[in-house]
């Protein structure tokens, strides 16, 4: 049996950000996902470098005006949404004044990571799991796509579990390539223990180094499923020593040769499991 319903959550997608390796997975692999007859959704942050009115960004009011907690600290939550007509495929941003309107994307102008790209993942993926409850839609798999979706499959098996919309939904997660050797923030243990497994059982096996590239690996972890667009060996051991299914190419085009088919991989497992 197939998966149906496609989730995508992308760090970068063109044409709203520059052109990289996962820039373009996250815009051709739901086109082409799309194209095999599934159903999607993509959600993205609405970087400060996205132009709103060039790309014709639109506040979706009935989705907008929640307040997300993060280390005990309440953010206002601001969808957005464009299409790319071309390819029939519609966008939902999330925006906050303080982790993305005023700030550039994973590193500031002196091309330092920002002390809080930890809390903005988290409130991104907060973000995404709360208004695809409010669109009623419940997804079989969740692609995440770089170390800005990291929390997501933490929290689908975690503070989630057991919500109707993700509690038969997979996770695939795809890492990015771009070294982070900044420290975690001192904050790190209030910002990963929101509502999920303690501490020691989030980052067992995988908490050294303790650095940003602890986000890639905790992606890893919890996800059900692992696809580099490059090649990885730390992380590829890692999913394998996890019993993860796993799959690599060599560039974005050569990896969204291998979708659908690694979704339907990934979700034979849990039919397995059942």
């Amino acid at each position: 049996m197939k998966a149906k319903k496609i989730l995508f959550v992308n760090q970068e997608m063109t044409p709203y950000v520059p052109e990289s390796g996962l820039s373009l997975l996250g815009r051709k692999l739901p086109q082409l996902t799309q194209e095999n007859s599934r159903e999607i959704r993509t959600f993205m942050p609405k970087w400060g470098i996205i132009n709103e009115r060039r790309n014709q960004l639109h506040e979706v009011i009935r989705l907008s005006g929640m307040n997300l907690e993060v280390d005990d600290t309440d953010h206002p939550l601001i969808i957005k949404v464009a299409s790319i007509q071309a390819a029939r495929l519609q966008i939902y941003f999330i925006d906050n004044d303080e982790f993305f309107q005023k700030h550039l994307m994973s590193y500031d102008e002196n091309g330092m990571p920002y002390s809080t790209n930890p809390e903005r993942a988290c409130f991104y993926a907060r973000g995404v799991l709360e208004t695809l409850k409010k669109l009623r839609w419940a997804p079989d798999i969740i692609h995440c796509q770089g170390w800005m979706s990291a929390f997501i499959p933490l929290f689908v098996k975690g503070e989630y579990a057991n919500d109707p919309s993700y509690r038969n939904c997979m996770t695939v997660f795809t890492p990015s390539h771009t070294r982070m050797n900044a420290p975690l923030p001192d904050n790190i243990n209030g910002i990963l223990t929101f509502e999920t497994p303690s501490l020691p059982q989030i980052v067992q096996g995988i908490d050294e180094p303790a650095d940003m590239q602890l986000l890639n690996r905790m992606g890893v972890k919890w996800a059900d499923g692992v696809a580099a667009y490059e090649k990885n060996d730390c992380l590829m051991q890692l999913a394998k020593q996890l019993g993860k299914p796993y799959t690599e190419a060599d560039g974005a085009e050569e990896l969204m040769t291998l979708f659908p088919a690694f979704y339907d991989t990934v979700w034979s497992t849990k039919e397995h499991e059942d």
